[in-house]
Parts: structure tokens; sequence; C-alpha cells
């Protein structure tokens, strides 16, 4: 669905860019969260100018390593990226079916099965409702303007929630692949819709902010399109109320 918004982005803001091609995805430092799990077979088909990145952030929160896949030789179904390989002839493709596949496969040691269903919740909710309402389209599949310019019930709800738990989707784990997702889709819409108002929602802007200043967003995106986004997301206007003002 962003692919049309690529060529866009490059060509009006190129300062933004996406990081160069990733070769290969190191085990995460201690600024990652840890996990003891050490994928060995994974392949990632996939392009900076794509989602693939969300991947590879998602990656490195986990603290796996992932290859570059050849594209020439991709295996989605379709021929589209990201597409993801593992051991025993494993294929999955979409990035929510990746992502899913990750928590599951390569979990931190640390986490319950409580807060598993609840990521995964949360990657699904990624996929089905809020990239519909970040990215409108035309009935042919090009996207052509943000939902985020006008209010949202479900981001409205969002909002609460961020509010009511500290900044976090899953505040029993902390930061975890829930806020990948979930923060992956809002930080495209900064970065293909740069002038659009988000001030309705300060706890949503605040979220988004923290997720790309952490470390991994920065491996997986490039530090110069993590200091533009933390820089729009810190200059970001807050919604003022009109009571209290005279």
């Amino acid at each position: 669905m962003l692919m049309q918004l690529v060529t866009i982005a490059l060509l009006l803001v190129p300062s933004l860019g996406f990081a160069p091609s990733i070769t290969r995805i190191k085990r995460c430092q201690s600024t990652c969260s840890s996990s003891t799990s050490l994928a060995m077979g994974l392949t990632l088909y996939g392009h900076p100018g794509t989602r693939s990145p969300l991947v590879n952030w998602a990656c490195y929160e986990l603290g796996v390593e992932v290859a570059a896949g050849d594209l020439s030789k991709n295996p989605h179904p379709f021929g589209q990226i990201p597409c993801l390989t593992d051991d025993n002839d494993v294929t999955v493709f979409e990035s929510g079916a990746i992502l899913s596949y990750l928590i599951q496969t390569y979990p931190p040691e640390t986490i319950t099965a409580a807060q598993k269903a609840i990521i995964l919740s949360w990657i699904v909710w990624a996929n089905a409702s809020l990239d519909p309402i970040c990215f409108l389209e035309t009935p042919d599949g090009k996207v052509y303007d943000t939902g985020l310019k006008q209010p949202n019930k479900r981001v409205g709800q969002l909002e609460k929630l961020l509010q009511e738990q500290g900044g976090l989707l899953v505040p029993s784990f902390g930061f975890s692949i829930a806020d990948v997702a979930v923060a992956s889709y809002l930080l495209y819409v900064v970065q293909f819709f740069p002038t659009v108002d988000l001030s309705r929602w300060p706890n949503v802007v605040k979220f988004m902010k923290e997720s790309a200043s952490r470390p991994a967003y920065a491996r997986a995106f490039g530090q110069d399109l993590q200091e533009s986004m933390v820089g729009k997301l810190s200059d970001a206007p807050t919604q003022k109320k009109m009571f209290g003002m005279f």
C-alpha cells in the first residue's frame, strides 16, 4: 500500500530517504530487548523503500539475526516484499504475518502467554484497522491521502489507552513488537504527509516520538530519518482548549 508514496517522498523530501540496504542484522546490543533465541536460518527479502524496515526494526528489538535475501529468488507468491524464510521450509509474507511469526518463534524469555496474546492482537489491529485509517486508497488501490487529517474514534481510543498505560501498548511487558507494529504505520504517515496535524492526539504523538527515538529504529530506518522524525514530532503543535485563554 505504501509503494505509491515512496517515490513521492523520495522526490519531495530527499533528506529523509531510507537506510541503506542491511546485509546482516546483528544481535541487538544491550539497549535493545533481550532474547535468548538466536535465529540461524532467517532470511528477509526486502528493500529499504518498502515496509521491510519495520521487519528489521522488529528483529533488532527481539535480538535475532537475519540475512538479506536475493530478490531474484524471492519466494513471495506475488513477488512482493517483505517476505521472510526460515529453517524447515518456512515462508512468511505480509509484514503483519512476519511480525506475528517472529514473536511466536523467537519470543523474549520473560514473555508470558497473556502478553504474547495481546501483542499478537495489536499486530493484527495495526494491519487490519490502523493501516486503512492512516492511508486512504482509491478503488484501484492507490494511496491519495491520510485519514489522520480528521478526528477518528479508533485513534481517539488509542490516545486514551496510551495516556492510561504510560505510553505503552503492553505495559506489563514494556516496549514490544506491538509498539513496533502500531508506531510504524503512524510514523510512515508523518514521513509521507509531513504537514499532517496530529495535535488532537498528544499522547499518540509522544508515543511516536519515543518509538522513533529508539536505537533499533535508527538502525533499521537510518539515523537521518530518525532525526527528521523526532524533530518533526518534537515541533508538533499542541492543541489548546479555548476556555481559560482570556
